[in-house]
C-alpha cells in the first residue's frame, strides 16, 4: 500500500452507530437500564458520555474496576438480544444517508465497534448493507477496540489502502482518538439524536476531528472539496 497524492481519499470508513444509523439513542436507553437492573448506579447520561463508541467488551471491563459489579453470566448477550429487539421496533437510518451512499464516488467500508450480528441486523434492517459490498468489519475482529486503532487499520489493511488515503466518518470521542491513532484524518458527524450538537461538536474536534458536520447530505461537498491539507 503506498500513499497518493491525490487530493480526494481513497477510501472512506464510517462508523456506524450514530453515523448511519440512528441507533445511540436506543441502544445507551438499553443499556442503561440492563446495568442498573444488575445493580449498577449510573444514568444514562453518564452511559452516554463514557460509553458512547465503546465495546461492550470495553465497557464491562470499566463497569467492574468503576463500580465493583462484575459480568454475569449471560448478561452480554441478553444486553445485545433486548437491543436488537428495540432495533426491530425503533431503528432508522441517518436521515440522507441512503442517499449519498448512492451516489458518492469514494470507496467506503463500515468499522464499529458493535459485535457482528447487531452490525449486520441494523444495516439491513435500514437497508444500507448493500451499499457496502459486505465490506463492514466489527471491533470483535481486532485485539483491541476503540480508541485503540486497531479496528481502523484493520478496515484499510483489508480494503487494501494506506492509512493516510482513507478518511473516517465518525460520531464520537472514542472513535475519533481511533482514527487519529491509525493516522487517518476524520470528519465529525454530531447529527444523531444521541448527543447536544454544539457538546459533540466541542467534543469532537478537541479530540481531533479535523470539522464537524451535523447534516448527512454535507458530506459529498466536503469529500469534493478535501485536499492533502486536511491530513
Amino acid at each position: 500500500m503506498n500513499g497518493r497524492t491525490g487530493a480526494r481519499p481513497e477510501l472512506v470508513i464510517f462508523d456506524c452507530d450514530g453515523v448511519l444509523v440512528d441507533s445511540e439513542p436506543i441502544s445507551l436507553v438499553r443499556l442503561t437500564e440492563n446495568l442498573q437492573r444488575i445493580g449498577v448506579p449510573i444514568d444514562l447520561d453518564t452511559v452516554a458520555r463514557r460509553f458512547t463508541g465503546t465495546s461492550m467488551t470495553s465497557i464491562m471491563a470499566h463497569i467492574a474496576d468503576d463500580y465493583g459489579v462484575p459480568t454475569p453470566k449471560g448478561f452480554v448477550d441478553a444486553v445485545r438480544a433486548d437491543t436488537l429487539r428495540a432495533f426491530d421496533a425503533e431503528l432508522t437510518a441517518i436521515a440522507g444517508a441512503a442517499a449519498v451512499l448512492e451516489t458518492m464516488r469514494e470507496r467506503r467500508c463500515v468499522a464499529s465497534s458493535s459485535d457482528p450480528q447487531r452490525l449486520r441486523h441494523a444495516l439491513s434492517l435500514t437497508g444500507l448493507l448493500p451499499h457496502f459490498d459486505d465490506h463492514v468489519f466489527s471491533a470483535a475482529m481486532v485485539a483491541r477496540g476503540k480508541p485503540f486503532p486497531d479496528l481502523f487499520l484493520y478496515a484499510a489493511g483489508q480494503m487494501g489502502v494506506a492509512p493516510e488515503d482513507c478518511v473516517v466518518i465518525e460520531d464520537s470521542v472514542p472513535g475519533v482518538t481511533a482514527a487519529r491513532a491509525a493516522g487517518m484524518p476524520v470528519l465529525g458527524f454530531c447529527g444523531g439524536g444521541h448527543w447536544a450538537h454544539d457538546r459533540a461538536g466541542a467534543d469532537l474536534l478537541a479530540a481531533g476531528a479535523v470539522r464537524v458536520f451535523d447534516e448527512f447530505t454535507d458530506l459529498p461537498h466536503l469529500l469534493e472539496t478535501w485536499d492533502a491539507s486536511s491530513r
